[in-house]
């Protein structure tokens, strides 16, 4: 994806829009949760996926654990 930087405006109510041009790249919509990560000095914005869409992120992985019984 390429780099897109966009500047907004605090209210006096502590809300931000969304610029049309990064609701649009990440599919964003009315609603949608998304999570404020802090680290450092950096406020990140982080749309909450479904848990489908990560399957299959690490093909060939070793899934065969032990498990406890109460657990399986």
């Amino acid at each position: 994806m390429e780099q897109l930087v966009a500047a907004v405006t605090l209210s006096s109510k502590y809300q931000v829009v969304i610029p049309p041009a990064v609701r649009e790249a990440f599919h964003l919509k009315p609603g949608q949760k998304i999570e404020v990560v802090i680290f450092e000095d950096r406020i990140t914005l982080v749309p909450v996926g479904a848990m489908q869409r990560l399957r299959g992120i690490a093909p060939g992985i070793d899934t065969r654990v032990p498990r406890d019984a109460d657990r399986v």
